[in-house]
């Protein structure tokens, strides 16, 4: 993934796209390997789960669950395999740069003041990729991450690897797969940068009750 050079932001620069530029016609398709916007989404047979601003390919091997916030609102994609998990959110981006230069040296600089993980850059199949280790639960050990970004047109797509499929790229194939497969729906509400683009649950599918207090 090329870098970008960065450009100081204006306040106006710092909300994406809004319309007309959402209505123009792309005359000449963007030739990518995916993930795919909506507009360069490949007419293939891949069956997908509908969350809304994500169509995730469903592919034997790995479960795919919703993630949600304490207002139970969908915030990520989880596709589980038996050798770890892939988690996927989208959000908004400014239209003329990509945001993901930003958020990997943030994430590294979070990796890194856990001391007991050092976060490293690398290149992997979908660019500079960001390597590092997080607490498992009860914070004994350490679980090996490892977090792909994608800069699309309004959206910044990010992957967070866990678990073998973080450090073995065999192990991480099926997942990779899957996100190649990806279409991101951005839609045309304004956002600010950053936030996340609203989720939702596929159709008939619904949340379990809340357990009452």
């Amino acid at each position: 993934m090329p870098g970008r050079r960065r450009q100081r932001r204006s306040e106006q620069g710092k909300i994406d796209a809004t319309p007309p530029w959402e209505t123009r016609v792309r005359e000449t398709p963007v030739v990518t390997e995916g993930p795919f916007d909506e507009r360069d989404a490949p007419d293939d047979d891949v069956e997908r789960v509908d969350l809304g601003a994500l169509r995730v390919p469903v592919y034997e091997g790995f479960d795919v669950r919703v993630d949600v916030d304490e207002n139970r609102q969908v915030v990520s994609a989880t596709l589980a395999t038996e050798d770890g998990t892939m988690q996927l959110g989208v959000f908004a981006a400014p239209r003329n740069e990509g945001i993901w230069d930003e958020v990997r040296a943030e994430i590294a600089q979070s990796l890194n003041e856990q001391r007991r993980s050092s976060a490293s850059e690398q290149d992997g199949a979908f660019g500079t990729e960001l390597h590092g280790a997080i607490p498992a639960e009860g914070g004994r050990e350490t679980i090996p991450v490892r977090f792909v970004g994608v800069d699309g047109p309004r959206w910044f797509l990010r992957a967070m690897f866990a678990g073998a499929v973080a450090r073995d790229a065999a192990h991480a194939q099926l997942l990779e797969r899957a996100l190649r497969g990806v279409i991101v729906v951005r839609g045309a509400d304004p956002l600010p940068a950053r936030d996340p683009v609203p989720l939702k649950l596929p159709e008939g599918i619904e949340l379990p009750d809340a357990p009452q207090a």
